[in-house]
């Protein structure tokens, strides 16, 4: 058999086993280590970088957008990449943040609500124009709502300037 070529064929089972496993191995190496944070956005303000979050799932104890926020995380997130440091509970913004009259909220200001009883229990980000963005609840999404509308209305606390 000298001068004859032999030719090793590989099995069709094979072929296609040794491609799914080459596929898989691929696929595990692009997902590897979570991808990290991105830096603080230079010069972009709160509201804006919050307003990016539109559609962003809510998750009760969420404090970003893989995971999903609840109100006050969106709060702590938006001024966390805006490079500032907040408290991270609604009751703990709360405290922190001066009063300030409905009138007179600026872009950026917190928005307070009560829901279900007298304390302060929900919290968004005024965007001006009598909107504000907010993680509304479960099952929900990010979103942009009027301060004017029939829900939100009378559950306002007032708001505050941190």
């Amino acid at each position: 058999m000298h001068g004859s070529t032999r030719r090793h064929s590989v099995p069709p089972r094979r072929t296609a086993s040794f491609v799914a496993l080459a596929a898989l191995l691929a696929l595990a190496a692009c997902a590897g280590a979570p991808p990290r944070e991105p830096p603080p956005a230079r010069g972009a303000s709160v509201p804006e970088i919050a307003r990016a979050l539109v559609g962003v799932r809510y998750r009760y104890g969420g404090a970003s957008p893989r995971e999903g926020f609840d109100c006050s995380g969106l709060v702590w997130y938006s001024h966390r990449r805006a490079g500032r440091s907040v408290p991270r509970t609604t009751r703990d913004l709360y405290r922190a943040a001066r009063p300030v009259p409905r009138q007179a909220l600026r872009p950026g200001d917190l928005v307070f609500f009560r829901i279900g009883g007298p304390r302060v229990a929900h919290v968004g980000i005024y965007l001006g124009g009598g909107r504000f963005v907010h993680a509304p609840s479960t099952g929900k999404r990010v979103s942009i709502t009027r301060l004017d509308h029939p829900y939100w209305k009378p559950r306002f606390l007032g708001g505050g300037r941190l």
